[in-house]
């Protein structure tokens, strides 16, 4: 390369993810890191749950510290955005006036919130997290408020919820499905969190919409539900999902529809700019009758980490398609919930386990899709050894309590 080297638009986890590694593999011409926020690049996880529970401060949540980026010669230009792509010129144009050439350019812009389209959504108290700037919001907040309502009851909406419930605060959670984490979850994982966040005080309202966000002296009082109930709040959590930043990369003439689409390889069709991490559709083996071109785009700290290393290599000479096996994990009160591989919603469920530790195996067309593991680690490492290995388990193998699923695991292929 030359001396413009690589360019990263994007300074999360995998945007820094991909600078550690590239240098690690001996890349040695110039790392640009451009990120819209004014932190070091930091893990966003705890954010939900321990940084908002006040178990760790802001410095615990740097990915490195400052030191880092000097002794490997990587350039961190913080509180700016990628505003624009030249590729014929390669340079990308920033939101201060500069631009940087590049040899080689990453979009890494990650996603933002999906807003709530409902009058009163722009008052003061209405929150929503995803970032440094959002935790600190919101812990102020909690740290003056009785009552909250979340709208929402996926991962972050119910990790707050938690958190909040056990700084006994009055919790409602709204939701328009009929079941937490609908979208992520079975249904046996989803009515055990529920009488978890139950069992803490947690309220909820499914098959719920909101209409509106009411107010008094500009700041959120409360919400109003499309049947008509009002639910009153000293400030309203908004977490509702998020939209892919892709509009960098459109506006550049780059196929990004729900995501920057790329390749096996995480390269866009311009051979100059690759994409990875929560902006980046990319086509998966665990993808395969899950959406209908086999591509999906995943929100999860291990994607993020996996693709900037995948990448990574590509850039330092040692390509390799990404086919990492995907993996979550969310802590909700006393529970932890670790997922392994991609299930989808019309996916058969088989327990394994009761009480408040158990698993429940997906199953799409007769082949093992995912595994949700409840306070069972043991069970999450064995899924992702057989997930990963492709290794074939049968519904009637994992419903068999007698069935040694660990040493099926443990075969050499």
């Amino acid at each position: 390369m030359s001396a413009a080297g690589i360019v990263i638009a994007g300074a999360g986890q995998a945007g820094f993810q991909l600078a550690a590694s590239l240098r690690e593999g001996g890349f040695r011409d110039p790392i640009t890191l451009v990120g819209d926020e004014t932190a070091l690049p930091y893990q966003r996880p705890p954010l939900s749950k321990a940084y908002l529970a006040g178990k760790t401060d802001r410095t615990g949540l740097f990915l490195r510290q400052p030191g880092f980026f000097t002794e490997h010669s990587i350039t961190h230009r913080p509180g700016v955005s990628a505003v624009a792509i030249d590729r014929a010129g390669r340079r990308l144009g920033l939101s201060d006036g500069d631009s940087l050439a590049y040899d080689h350019l990453v979009i890494a812009t990650g996603a933002r919130n999906r807003p709530l389209p409902v009058p009163g959504a722009e008052l003061d108290n209405v929150h929503q997290l995803r970032g440094l700037a959002d935790a600190d919001a919101l812990r102020a907040a909690i740290a003056a408020a009785q009552a909250i309502v979340v709208v929402g009851a996926g991962f972050i909406g119910l990790e707050f919820a938690a958190v909040a419930a056990t700084r006994g605060l009055s919790v409602t959670v709204v939701e328009a499905a009929d079941r937490a984490m609908a979208r992520a979850v079975s249904p046996e994982i989803a009515r055990f969190f529920r009488g978890v966040h139950e069992a803490m005080g947690v309220r909820f309202a499914f098959g719920a919409s909101v209409t509106a966000i009411v107010g008094r002296q500009g700041r959120a009082a409360g919400i109003v539900l499309a049947d008509g109930r009002e639910l009153a709040a000293d400030f309203v959590l908004i977490g509702i999902g998020v939209v892919p930043n892709r509009e960098l990369a459109a506006a550049a003439g780059l196929p990004a529809d729900d995501g920057v689409r790329v390749d096996a390889f995480l390269a866009t069709p311009d051979p100059a700019i690759s994409a990875i991490g929560d902006c980046a559709r990319f086509p998966s083996p665990f993808a395969r009758g899950l959406t209908p071109d086999g591509t999906v785009r995943i929100e999860s700290v291990q994607n993020a980490i996996d693709q900037g290393r995948c990448l990574a290599a590509r850039l330092n000479g040692k390509p390799a398609p990404y086919a990492a096996l995907p993996w979550f994990w969310s802590d909700q009160g006393m529970h932890k919930l670790q997922i392994a591989g991609l299930a989808g919603p019309g996916d058969a469920s088989v327990v394994r386990g009761a009480g408040d530790a158990f698993s429940v195996f997906r199953f799409r067309d007769g082949s093992l899709s995912a595994v949700e593991s409840v306070d069972r680690a043991a069970d999450h490492m064995i899924a992702r050894r057989l997930l990963a290995a492709g290794t074939h388990l049968t519904p009637n193998q994992a419903a068999d309590p007698d069935f040694d699923i660990k040493a099926l695991a443990m075969r050499r292929p």
